[in-house]
């Protein structure tokens, strides 16, 4: 079972990279500490984040500022330990934990349902074995899960906003998609080979799917860290208290999603998991990344901290 603690610096398994020490902080007395949130510009991460980019909550001494890009870009920016707050895939903390540790909050979580791969004609895993598929990421939760569905895939890696007109234009037999993609799929003409979500709770004791949490930067130290988790933690409840209010705000990041297509997926992203991910949510988490250790597709870490 995965570790549930604060601080983190209790734990003692990781050391902060010398590089980061000290760049955090360092602001003249009484003047604003500035915190980057780094998330995808999709419309349930902007309701997460709605209340503090809106003045809803409270927020201290620290003034924070939103940088978007999609996932795979935001994975590997942490490589470099770039933002003091950021979005990563669960697959890519593999390769973060030295860095980054999970917050307790902000996870999007397929309960049941998660990543699609899909086709334009009907097809099976036997009919794609021969074929390279189209993944938005290489550490991308989406491409670890197909690696565990399906282990000897042969993946490319394709812009998430790309891979359904790549389908189509015929460079691609299958795709694995994400974002607002899960719900627009099928009014698209394009065929489910499997819903990965769906598959992992079938074969994982009806576990959640792992796709997605927030990280901060281990350097920060046990008072920011506490701090900046307790209003990240309070702008997502916000969110889901003013749903009406947030999901307005959401909107501009829907990428033509109808409002009714909005909600919906935002609600599948957004909920009370997001506040907390729960002991089969944490359990989930690990055993992810235990089974992409088992197949060689991510390194072996310790468990994993949520902080919270």
């Amino acid at each position: 079972m995965a570790a549930y603690i604060l601080p983190v610096a209790a734990s003692g398994r990781y050391l902060a990279d010398p590089g980061l020490l000290g760049s955090f902080g360092g602001e003249a007395e009484g003047a604003p500490v500035k915190v980057v949130i780094a998330h995808s510009p999709d419309s349930d991460d902007a309701f997460m984040h709605f209340a503090i980019g809106e003045g809803k909550v409270d927020t201290g001494e620290y003034q924070f500022e939103h940088e978007m890009a999609d996932i795979e870009t935001l994975n590997r920016h942490a490589v470099e330990g770039r933002h003091e707050v950021t979005a990563i895939s669960i697959h890519a903390y593999a390769h973060l934990a030295d860095k980054y540790a999970l917050l307790n909050h902000g996870a999007s979580m397929g309960e049941g349902y998660g990543p699609v791969l899909i086709t334009r004609d009907p097809r099976s895993r036997e009919d794609l074995e021969d074929c390279i598929i189209a993944v938005p990421g290489e550490w991308t939760s989406a491409a670890l899960a197909l690696k565990l569905w399906m282990p000897h895939a042969m993946t490319q890696v394709v812009p998430f906003d790309e891979i359904m007109q790549r389908i189509d234009s015929g460079e691609f037999v299958a795709g694995v998609i994400i974002h607002e993609g899960q719900v627009t799929y099928e009014e698209e003409g394009y065929h489910k080979v499997v819903d990965l979500g769906d598959w992992w709770a079938t074969t994982q004791d009806g576990l959640p799917l792992p796709l997605g949490g927030n990280a901060i930067r281990r350097d920060l130290g046990e008072e920011h860290i506490r701090e900046i988790s307790r209003i990240l933690r309070e702008s997502i409840a916000y969110a889901l208290e003013h749903r009406e209010e947030a999901l307005n705000y959401a909107e501009q990041y829907n990428r033509g999603l109808t409002r009714e297509q909005t909600d919906r997926f935002v609600g599948m992203y957004v909920n009370q998991r997001t506040l907390d991910y729960g002991e089969d949510g944490r359990e989930a988490v690990c055993r992810f990344l235990r089974m992409g250790a088992g197949t060689g597709a991510v390194p072996e870490i310790p468990e994993p901290e949520f902080i919270a």
